[in-house]
């Protein structure tokens, strides 16, 4: 049995089999973004299961901007969203289109509908139309202009392109049916007026078609045979339908959706994401706390964790929520094979090695990776004075504590083993400095056949310690659900507040310093990390991505 056989590829194999409605067809998908926004955590999904489909199949997946709504459009966005595509991994080679590409195409289908006696231009108000529509259990009523003559409605029309009327004034509307118990279907909306300049076609047109009567068109004409698409789209589909099957083009493609996800402790409406970003909730679209692909990029998250976790989700046709857990499982499993390791210490105190030789400077092989051992070996720096951990020394220790306290012996990892002596303190009783004495037989952090000790800790040389700024990251939200409404509360007010938290005084060895922007590290003993946008060999800055403890399925 295919593992990766989903409902979607029952339905794809069905069609391309032999009497199939697309039997001896290449399967052609495509990926329709509007470009009002940056993708995110969700987006992702629909990227892999549209770019993976085709690719399954040998076949052929667009990259198409549905940019049919000037008013909240960008480059800003197009420009994001191609970055992202790729990131992850998909090409859409030359297949790079634009629903303005077709605006043309779009306004001769409506001037055919008119001339069936499928459109009518109506001047209904807003408010007049919804009240028109009808519910659930009633049905809607016919607008006074519905039997407007082709020749007023074709003459109306032009008019609307041509500029004649002001924005709200007047609508173009299918003719199918207002007593449909699928309200889409109720006289539904085709084009409407916005004197508003478009990113891409300029001030040329003041019309814009409706997404639901834009998208069938886009398909056909790029000869797409499987539209997927979220779930929310399942009512809209005999629409889709309808407009294929009355408007004069060739390719009759199927729309097939999927259930999109929620993910724990995360909002993914791009209204709250803008209002995240707009309001300075966040540090910008691209701010790791974001799940955006952009903010997770710049976490630290890798294209083959996010494919995996996409993996992992499924497809299905049930909406589900995702514990974010299962999200930092994919990331850490990742980087625990790829990360190379380092050494950094987040909140230093100097250990001095008292009867270490004075000025003597070592050096130890470090593992590039231990999950790898073809990864290879570098080399660290050991000197008398090393930043440990804080938290690493305890003057009177609880019980089961085995790092570094008066009396107990520890292994300095690579290097030797440490006896602790003592501690410095200042007028206030604040720690200071941890005292030690190192035994000169453990070179390399082993007695081969001698005693064991329980404690390891890292380390970082004092004599050539770069100072970093490391920023810890947590949830964004506070709560599971920040989107429910039921308790009253705005999802900003469920914000964690400790969800970024920077430390300014971290010390990191001069290889960790030296790293690209992105590069990916495991602090050995306190997480993974990928170096910042901002950092530079100079002033290192670290994300953390995610956290060396690994809670999923527990």
């Amino acid at each position: 049995m295919d593992e990766n056989k989903n409902f979607i590829c029952e339905f794809i194999e069905e069609d391309i089999s032999k009497g199939g409605r697309f039997e001896g067809k290449r399967v052609h998908t495509r990926f329709p973004p509007e470009p009002n926004g940056y993708l995110h955590i969700g987006h992702a999904k629909a990227i892999c299961i549209d770019f993976a489909t085709a690719e399954k199949y040998g076949g052929l997946c667009n990259l198409r901007f549905d940019d049919t709504n000037p008013v909240k459009e960008d480059t800003e966005y197009v420009d994001a969203i191609k970055e992202d595509i790729k990131w992850l991994g998909f090409d859409w080679g030359d297949r790079l289109f634009y629903a303005s590409d077709y605006f043309e195409t779009m306004y001769e289908c409506a001037v055919t509908l008119i001339k069936k006696g499928l459109a009518y231009v109506c001047g209904l108000t807003a408010n007049e139309i919804k009240k028109y529509r009808g519910t659930l259990t009633e049905p809607g009523i016919n607008s006074p202009y519905r039997d407007r003559s082709v020749e007023e409605n074709l003459d109306l029309f032009k008019r609307m392109r041509d500029g004649e009327f002001p924005d709200g004034s007047m609508i173009l509307r299918a003719k199918i049916d207002m007593a449909s118990p699928n309200i889409n279907m109720r006289d539904p909306a085709l084009y409407r007026i916005l004197h508003t300049a478009h990113h891409k076609a300029g001030d040329k047109w003041c019309i814009y078609p409706m997404y639901d009567f834009a998208h069938p068109i886009e398909d056909s004409i790029e000869n797409v045979t499987h539209s997927l698409c979220s779930l929310e789209f399942e009512n809209h589909r005999p629409l889709y339908d309808w407009v294929l099957e009355n408007v004069d083009l060739p390719c009759k493609s199927r729309q097939i959706e999927f259930a999109r996800f929620n993910l724990t402790y995360t909002v993914m409406s791009k209204r709250y994401l803008m209002r995240l970003v707009k309001e300075n909730f966040v540090n910008g679209w691209d701010d790791p706390r974001m799940p955006t692909l952009c903010g997770l990029r710049r976490r630290g998250y890798t294209p083959l964790s996010i494919r995996n976790f996409m993996d992992k989700v499924g497809v299905s046709k049930a909406i589900s929520t995702v514990d974010y857990a299962l999200l930092e499982h994919c990331i850490r499993d990742h980087l625990n094979a790829s990360a190379e390791r380092g050494m950094a210490v987040l909140d230093p105190v100097r250990l001095i090695i008292d009867n270490y030789p004075e000025g003597q400077i070592e050096e130890f092989e470090f593992d590039i990776n231990t999950e790898d051992p073809g990864a290879g070996k570098r080399k660290v720096y050991f000197s008398k004075e090393l930043f440990i951990e804080r938290s690493d020394f305890c003057e009177n220790p609880p019980k089961g504590y085995f790092r570094m306290f008066p009396g107990n012996e520890v292994r300095i990892k690579h290097a030797y083993y440490v006896k602790c002596t003592g501690c410095d303190k200042d007028e206030n009783g604040n720690i200071t400095a941890v005292h030690g004495e190192y035994d000169p037989e453990s070179k390399g952090g082993w007695i081969e056949g001698g005693r064991k000790v329980k404690g390891t800790i890292h380390w970082v040389s004092a004599h050539n310690a770069v100072d970093a700024e490391v920023r810890i990251y947590e949830q964004l939200f506070s709560v599971e659900d920040p989107g429910d409404t039921s308790d009253g509360k705005d999802f900003t007010e469920k914000l964690n507040p400790d969800s970024l938290k920077i430390i300014n005084n971290a010390k990191v060895e001069p290889y960790l310093a030296k790293a690209d922007k992105g590069d990916k590290f495991q602090f050995l003993r306190i997480g993974y990390f990928c170096a910042d946008k901002d950092h530079t060999p100079e002033k290192p800055v670290f994300n953390r991505t995610v956290t060396l403890k690994d809670t999923f399925g527990k």
